[in-house]
């Protein structure tokens, strides 16, 4: 490591990989020492922003290098698989984008390959280094609601981004839109009731403003059963505005509710708050530091130089990531089906 830093490559240097990029960038203890691009714009603004760090138009130059601790991955749905197979066969630790993959198959593919080669295998499920979505986990493991019963994560947002070719917007490149944002919900609520039991069952709904895009879910909403008699409920519009995300979270002694609002989901400047029940008062919990994804890409970054460092445990492990890749399929399951789908299948 130069000067006792942590090397890191990005593969993918789209809108999101940018601020990945950025993440790195200033966060301590980690250089971006190389990137890998695929267009030709992509990879003239690489060059330009980060005139210190290598180019390559080819991920595989870059991940063919033996200087690198570890690679972030940041590249549409589809390529999950192959780059991030790449990456943990080189031996390199690796921090992927969720969703971890667009099918079970591949997902146990990464796993194993990262159990061979004892590589850390990070998935970017990033809500759950958030000083508030996080601080609601604290309070759900110390307590302070009792056993919990119950969660809604909720989301009101505007439409996506098309994405680099308009790869958001093709089902054979996104494999799924409850793969693109819905899955942060459902990893937060398995997270959040892990306590009382793993999800069984999921029911699940949507439906599309596009006629001819009936598979293009702009209303998606899931109840999720668990083992433990606990249920969820995950749901999405993206025919709304702005960005408003709400959990609740009830239990046998008490409640949680945080919001969070931005004119986007990319904002450094949102307004947020977490409230609490105890079963006698209602009380503002202080957060400590702003929330929002751009911080907690930071955060996400720090976590990965801790755990190659310091043997810190992972945010979200690959088999977190694989859990959250199954719900979504169960779901994405039932609204095809019209019909409840156990877990089971998906285990």
């Amino acid at each position: 490591m130069s000067d006792g830093n942590v090397r890191a490559g990005l593969v993918g240097f789209g809108a999101w990989g940018q601020h990945h990029a950025n993440a790195i960038k200033v966060t301590e203890g980690v250089d971006l020492v190389a990137i890998a691009a695929r267009s030709d714009s992509s990879t003239a603004a690489a060059k330009e922003a980060y005139p210190d760090a290598d180019v390559y138009s080819d991920f595989n130059e870059l991940i063919a290098r033996d200087d690198l601790d570890f690679v972030d991955v940041v590249v549409p749905s589809h390529l999950h698989h192959a780059v991030a197979m790449a990456v943990l066969g080189s031996g390199k630790h690796l921090l992927l984008e969720k969703p971890m993959g667009v099918s079970l198959g591949e997902c146990d593919d990464m796993i194993r390959l990262a159990t061979e080669n004892d590589s850390l295998f990070a998935v970017g499920h990033e809500l759950r280094l958030s000083s508030m979505w996080g601080k609601a986990k604290a309070m759900i493991d110390e307590g302070f609601i009792g056993d919990p019963l119950y969660a809604l994560v909720e989301l009101s947002r505007n439409p996506y981004r098309q994405g680099a070719d308009g790869w958001r917007y093709d089902i054979d490149r996104v494999g799924s839109w409850i793969l693109e944002e819905p899955i942060h919900f459902f990893d937060l609520a398995r997270w959040y009731l892990e306590a009382v039991g793993q999800p069984e069952s999921i029911y699940a709904t949507a439906n599309s403003r596009q006629p001819d895009h009936p598979e293009l879910h702009d209303n998606f909403s899931a109840v999720m059963h668990f083992s433990g008699g606990a249920y969820a409920v995950v749901s999405q519009t993206l025919a709304a505005f702005e960005h408003h995300q709400t959990i609740k979270i009830t239990g046998t002694r008490g409640a949680l509710w945080a919001s969070w609002s931005g004119a986007m989901d990319r904002t450094r400047h949102p307004t947020f708050s977490l409230r609490a029940f105890n079963g006698g008062e209602v009380v503002n919990v202080p957060i400590e530091k702003p929330t929002g994804e751009l911080f907690e890409l930071e955060d996400q970054i720090a976590r990965m130089v801790e755990a190659i460092r310091k043997n810190v445990p992972l945010h979200c492990s690959g088999v977190d990531g694989r859990w959250s890749v199954a719900m979504c399929l169960a779901a994405e399951a039932s609204v095809k089906a019209g019909a409840k789908v156990s877990m089971s299948d998906y285990l």
